[in-house]
C-alpha cells in the first residue's frame, strides 16, 4: 500500500479546520454564506501556513452541492474531494506561476477563463501559486479581465513575497481584496502534530514535539513533513532524541557546556569544543541557529525570572543558572554579535564558518572586559549620574560599551581627576540651547568636532554634505563666533576644516570604518574625557 504524505493526508477540508488564520477563513466563510464572494484574491503570507489550502477551500465551498448555511463545504462529495486533492477539475484550475509565468501562459489563462462554469450554478476558481513569479508583461495580459471578470469566474493568487508584485504589478493590487497570513504558533503546531499522533496511533512527548515546532518556523506543512520523518524512524513512538537525530539538532547540554566554558574563562577549549562538534558530525550551521536560540532564552529568564517555553523543562533550572552568572547587558550584547552574523550573511557565504564561530565564541569569552562608556567616564571623575528617564538628542545610548584590553578596574577611580576642554563646554552648551543657530543646523553640528588652533580661530570638522555646505556662509559662521564668544568671554573666529579628506568621491563614500570613526567622533563631542581615555587605555568601541 503507498503512503500519503501527513502534510497531505490532514490538509484541512473545511475552513473551521485552518489552525491560526480565523481572520482569513471565518470572513472567506462569511462571503459564501451571504454570496458576497470578490472576483480576485491576494493570500500573503510564509510558505506553508495555508494559503493554497484556504483558496482550494474556498473553491470547494463556491461549488459544494451539500454546503451548509454558514458558508462550509460538506468536504465529503465527488467535487470536494477531487479539489481537494488538487486532481483535474473544469472548474477549479491551479496554476504554478513560477514554471507559467510568462505573457503567452497568461493569455491563454485569459482566453480559458473566458467560457461558463460547466454547470450553471458553479464557480471558475482559478489558483496562481507563487504569483510573484509572473512577468510584469504576464500582468498586463491579466490586469483587463481581473478587472473585469466574466461571471462567475474567481481568481486566487497566492505569494509569499507581495512586494515583489507591488514593483512589477502595482495595478494588480488595488483590483483584489488582500488577505495577510501569520505565522502559526508553536502551541497551536504542538496541538495540531497531538492530534495527528492520536489518530495515526502512535505516541510523542512535548518536548519532542515542541522541537518540531520551533523548527517548523510557523509552517504547519513543514512540522506535519518533519513529524512524518520522524516516525518512519521512531516506529510510532516520537521522542526529543529521534527529533535531533533526524533534524540534525545540537543537544541543550552542549549549550550548557559551552557556557561553562564563558563563564569559568577556559576560552582555549573554545577550540577543541568546535572540533567535538565537527567529529561528531554537527552541523555548524545547526549549531548557530540553537546558539542564537539559546542566548534568547537566557536573556529572557535573566530579564523575565520565568519559564522559557522554547527549553527543556529538566533543564530550565541548569540554564537560570547560567543566565544568573551574566549581567543582563552583556547577554544583549552577546546576542546582538551573533545575531550580526546572521544580518550581514557572514556565515552562509563564507567557506570556513569554522573560523567565524570560533571568533564569535572567543568574543563572548571577552565579554567580561566590557564596560559602559558612562561607567567608564565615572571612573575617570567626569560625567556625573545622569537623572534617570532622561532620553533625548544629545544623550549617550546607555548600550554604547567599549572593550578593554586590560580588565575593568585595573585603571579608573584612582587615576587623576581631568578638566574638560573650554572650547568644547562651550560648543556643547550652544547647541544645547539653539539660541542663534540657523533654522536645521544644529542636527548637522551634533556630529562635527571642534578645536582651537591656532588660539582665537575655532576649527569646526563636519562630515561633508548640507551641514558644511551652509556653514560655508560667512553670515553663518559669523553667527557661530558670536555665541561661542559669548560662551567663552573672548572674542573667537570661525572657520570650516576640512581634515584633509581628499576628493569629494573619497569624502562621500560611506565605509565601515568610517561610520566607526564618524560614531567615535560624534562620542568625543559629548564627552571630551573619553578621546583621551580610549587613547590611553586602548580602547575598542561595540555596538
Amino acid at each position: 500500500m503507498s503512503h500519503t504524505a501527513l502534510a497531505r493526508k490532514y490538509r484541512p477540508r473545511r475552513f473551521a479546520e485552518v489552525a491560526t488564520q480565523a481572520h482569513v477563513s471565518d470572513t472567506l466563510r462569511r462571503a459564501v454564506a451571504n454570496d458576497r464572494v470578490g472576483h480576485a484574491y491576494l493570500f500573503c503570507g510564509p510558505r506553508g501556513v495555508g494559503k493554497t489550502t484556504v483558496a482550494r477551500v474556498l473553491a470547494m465551498a463556491l461549488n459544494c452541492p451539500d454546503r451548509s448555511d454558514d458558508g462550509e463545504p460538506c468536504g465529503r462529495c465527488d467535487s470536494c474531494a477531487r479539489i481537494w486533492g488538487g486532481h483535474t477539475s473544469l472548474d477549479v484550475v491551479e496554476i504554478d506561476a513560477a514554471s507559467n509565468r510568462g505573457v503567452d501562459d497568461a493569455r491563454d489563462l485569459r482566453e480559458r477563463a473566458m467560457y461558463a462554469p460547466s454547470e450553471a450554478d458553479r464557480y471558475k476558481v482559478y489558483i496562481l501559486d507563487e504569483a510573484h513569479m509572473l512577468t510584469r508583461e504576464a500582468w498586463n495580459a491579466l490586469l483587463k479581465i481581473i478587472e473585469e471578470p466574466p461571471p462567475r469566474v474567481i481568481f486566487v493568487f497566492a505569494t509569499t513575497e507581495p512586494n515583489k508584485i507591488q514593483q512589477t504589478a502595482s495595478p494588480i493590487l488595488s483590483r483584489c481584496q488582500r488577505f495577510d497570513f501569520r505565522r502559526i504558533g508553536s502551541t497551536d503546531i504542538v496541538s495540531r502534530l497531538e492530534d495527528v499522533l492520536e489518530t495515526e496511533k502512535a505516541t510523542g512527548s512535548t518536548d519532542a514535539l515542541r522541537i518540531i515546532a520551533r523548527k517548523a518556523d510557523g509552517g504547519m506543512r513543514d512540522a506535519l513533513s518533519l513529524l512524518d520523518q520522524v516516525l518512519a524512524l521512531s516506529e510510532g513512538r516520537v521522542d526529543a532524541d529521534s527529533v535531533r537525530q533526524v533534524l540534525g539538532l545540537v543537544e541543550e547540554e552542549r549549550y550548557l557546556a559551552l557556557f561553562d566554558l564563558l563563564l569559568e574563562s577556559r576560552r582555549g577549549e573554545i577550540f577543541s569544543f568546535i572540533d567535538r562538534l565537527l567529529d561528531e558530525g554537527y552541523d555548524l550551521a545547526e549549531f548557530y541557529v540553537g546558539l542564537v536560540e539559546t542566548l534568547r532564552s537566557l536573556l529572557q529568564l535573566r530579564m523575565e525570572g520565568g519559564g522559557a517555553p522554547d527549553l527543556r523543562d529538566d533543564l530550565i533550572e541548569e540554564f537560570r543558572k547560567r543566565a544568573d552568572a551574566f549581567e543582563p547587558g552583556d547577554l544583549v550584547r552577546m546576542l546582538a554579535m551573533a545575531a550580526e552574523l546572521e544580518t550581514t550573511g557572514s556565515l552562509r557565504r563564507s567557506g570556513q564558518p569554522r573560523m567565524l564561530l570560533e571568533l564569535l565564541l572567543l568574543r563572548f569569552s571577552y565579554i567580561d572586559r566590557t564596560i559602559e562608556l558612562e561607567e567608564l567616564i565615572r571612573a575617570l571623575g567626569g560625567a556625573s549620574e545622569r537623572p534617570e528617564g532622561r532620553d533625548h538628542e544629545g544623550e549617550i545610548p546607555s548600550t554604547a560599551a567599549v572593550s578593554l584590553p586590560i580588565a575593568a578596574g585595573e585603571r579608573g577611580a584612582g587615576e587623576e581627576s581631568r578638566a574638560s576642554d573650554p572650547v568644547t563646554e562651550a560648543w556643547r552648551k550652544v547647541l544645547d540651547s539653539g539660541t542663534g543657530l540657523p533654522s536645521g543646523l544644529r542636527s548637522f553640528l551634533l556630529g562635527a568636532n571642534v578645536r582651537e588652533a591656532p588660539p582665537g580661530t575655532i576649527q569646526i570638522h563636519i562630515p561633508p554634505g548640507p551641514g558644511r555646505e551652509r556653514l560655508e556662509h560667512s553670515s553663518v559662521r559669523r553667527g557661530l563666533a558670536d555665541r561661542l564668544g559669548a560662551e567663552l568671554g573672548r572674542s573667537v573666529e570661525v572657520r570650516v576644516d576640512d581634515g584633509g579628506e581628499g576628493t569629494p568621491d573619497d569624502a562621500h563614500r560611506i565605509t565601515q570604518e568610517a561610520v566607526r570613526k564618524d560614531r567615535l567622533k560624534e562620542l568625543y563631542s559629548r564627552e571630551p574625557l573619553l578621546e583621551r581615555a580610549v587613547e590611553e587605555l586602548d580602547l575598542e568601541l561595540l555596538e
